[in-house]
């Protein structure tokens, strides 16, 4: 029972994706496109009509050779050899359509191909952070890439396989009923009922068995995408026996799902062949009985033949198209699962442009949670005023982070609002709130394209020399000037040829490209050594300038000279006010710099204590010194000491 529900909750949803692609092959608004798939059809009848009328021409053919033929008419006038040039000719043309056929309609398949995929491509890029999180980028891409080649296969098939089929089959009954009598025709249709309905049953068994290899398909490239994109720290924990044992057991699984697709074929492809071959043997001998009592001639018995084994290869051609539309349907009902899942972030109709004056930002009662039972911010009202430079610090957790998200609006607050120069950030447009608000990121992750592109990302529009100052701006000109290409060198998948500074620092030259009146720096400088921090910071505060800066920092050094600076704790505001006056108030922010400054002299006492010392009188051998592979100077005492 539950089986037969499965199927035609199975075919329903068939028939709707079905429905879906149908306006992608009769657009309305695209008249050249239904002109196309009208001409193929044309094409394609007149493939079938000739196909049809072949057989005649090879049977008056054998007769007229063999002295048996009974119509004096135009036939009996081309002659045998006439006879079979109108065969050759019959052949060719029937071919000829069938590959005009594909010619017309081929740009119908692209066109709906292309459209479908930019449609799913887009879809993506409007759905949630929280979708994205969630969601598994290699079963993801795999999704999409079977989707788009199933719209292909379904639009190509079903409309000139399936159909034409149905056609021809029909075509042949009627023939051998006319020219025969009922019991051919008879014969012909029993045969491709029992063929179809084989072929059906054992095609949905199959399904089952292909849907559950798609699964461990998915499964296994998400799990080398996912091992190939931490490679590193992959290396890092010695891990590669480990990842290859999980490969490997997802790999198993599609093994498994993959012999029993295998050996389901074998038993379709002879349960099939055991059909058509049991039709067309009983024709036969019905033909030869003919041709025995004198009623068919020689001509009859080829002609019966070569029906038969004209309608053998469409229909064992069937069998390979209903297993591949079932599974089509099977992937493009996936995609377009994907694409009726609803975006979270979505503009309110009718929604304006955001109106930056000034660049001020509030955050009023601010409340927001991943998840219902665990609630990040608890209330948090803050106020940035226009051209402000205003620094959020906290503990790990305390949600400085989750700020600027929604600042970005990846999410949506739960409660409370978040406003910039009095605008609730859900009641203007996405595109204009994120073309207003530029960000650096604590990692930042690069296209895999070069390192000009890269920077360009900030605003494609700008001059290479805007991009070449913005690079400078960001202390990285010279080091991409070093590199063999230059700004054409290619960065690798995720930036990996650069280290986590050259990285940081591309991130922060698009940035500066962008030139944003709203500036959110999210750990920027974290991966940065002391030096270029410096230099970087010099060049952050330059572009400050006239800006609203929001600065989301851990290390406290760099953000002392801000206006003002915001201490959230377990969500909630703790301490507010200028460095100097939190350090005098003696409280959470105080205990951490203190905490920080220790560490910071104790590094430096570590780092002084490495220098070598001045020779003095009395010293033994001198050491020599040597640069350790983390860039510290070690000492080195000579052979033999």
């Amino acid at each position: 029972m539950s089986g037969g529900v499965q199927g035609q909750d199975g075919w329903g949803r068939g028939l709707r994706t079905m429905r879906r692609v149908a306006p992608y092959l009769w657009p309305d608004n695209e008249p050249w496109v239904r002109r196309r798939v009208v001409l193929s059809l044309v094409a394609l009848a007149m493939a079938k009509v000739i196909a049809v009328l072949t057989p005649f021409f090879y049977k008056a053919g054998v007769d007229a050779l063999s002295g048996e033929m009974r119509d004096d008419g135009w036939l009996l006038a081309l002659g045998a050899i006439g006879l079979t040039v109108a065969y050759g000719l019959a052949r060719v043309g029937s071919i000829g359509f069938n590959e005009l056929r594909d010619v017309i309609f081929v740009r119908v398949g692209q066109r709906a191909l292309r459209k479908l995929a930019l449609e799913t491509f887009t879809h993506i890029h409007a759905l949630s952070m929280r979708y994205h999180i969630t969601r598994k980028t290699g079963g993801l891409s795999r999704i999409i890439e079977r989707g788009v080649k199933g719209v292909e296969f379904l639009l190509r098939f079903m409309l000139l396989s399936v159909g034409p089929l149905i056609l021809e089959l029909t075509m042949v009954t009627v023939i051998f009923a006319v020219l025969f009598d009922w019991r051919y025709a008879a014969v012909v249709v029993v045969t491709i009922t029992l063929y179809v309905t084989y072929t059906f049953k054992i095609t949905e068994w199959r399904v089952k068995i292909r849907r559950k290899m798609n699964e461990q398909d998915t499964d296994a490239n998400q799990k080398a995408v996912d091992s190939l994109l931490n490679f590193e720290t992959v290396k890092y924990f010695g891990a590669e026996v480990r990842e290859a044992a999980r490969y490997d057991a997802a790999m198993e699984g599609y093994e498994s799902a993959a012999i029993k697709t295998g050996q389901s074929l074998s038993m379709l492809n002879f349960g099939q062949s055991a059909i058509i071959t049991a039709g067309l043997v009983i024709v036969m001998v019905m033909a030869a009985m003919g041709v025995e009592a004198g009623v068919l001639t020689v001509g009859d018995f080829v002609m019966v033949n070569a029906y038969m084994i004209q309608i053998t290869l469409p229909l064992n051609f069937l069998g390979t198209v209903y297993r591949e539309i079932r599974q089509a349907l099977v992937d493009m009902g996936e995609m377009f699962d994907l694409l009726g899942q609803p975006a979270e972030i979505t503009d309110k109709p009718g929604a304006p442009a955001l109106n930056v004056s000034g660049g001020a930002v509030e955050l009023r009662d601010l409340r927001f949670s991943y998840e219902p039972e665990r609630e990040i911010l608890k209330g948090v009202s803050v106020k940035v005023g226009a051209s402000e430079k205003v620094a959020i610090v906290g503990p790990s957790g305390s949600g400085k982070s989750t700020i600027g998200r929604l600042l970005f609006r990846f999410y949506d607050v739960t409660g409370g609002a978040l406003l910039i120069d009095g605008q609730d950030v859900r009641d203007v447009t996405q595109d204009s709130l994120h073309a207003q608000i530029g960000v650096v990121p604590q990692d930042t992750v690069l296209f895999n394209d070069t390192v000009l592109y890269n920077i360009a990302y900030g605003r494609p529009e700008a001059s290479r020399d805007e991009m070449i100052a913005a690079a400078k701006a960001a202390k990285i000109h010279d080091f991409i000037m070093s590199l063999p290409e230059g700004y054409d060198t290619r960065v690798g998948e995720r930036g990996l040829k650069l280290s986590g500074g050259e990285k940081q620092r591309v991130g922060i030259a698009r940035t500066l490209l962008k030139n944003p009146p709203i500036l959110l720096l999210d750990e920027a400088t974290s991966a940065l050594d002391s030096q270029t921090e410096r230099d970087i910071q010099d060049s952050l505060r330059a572009m400050g300038e006239g800006r609203t800066v929001i600065t989301i920092a851990h290390r406290l050094s760099t953000i002392s000279d801000c206006d003002r600076i915001v201490v959230l704790e377990k969500g909630v505001v703790i301490e507010e006010g200028t460095h100097d006056a939190l350090l005098a108030r003696g409280g959470r922010y105080a205990a951490m710099w203190a905490r920080q400054s220790t560490d910071e002299a104790e590094d430096a006492e570590d780092a002084q204590q490495r220098i070598p010392r001045p020779k003095l009188p009395g010293d033994g051998p001198e050491p020599l010194t040597d640069v350790a592979p983390d860039g510290r100077w070690r000492r080195v005492l000579p052979h033999g000491s």
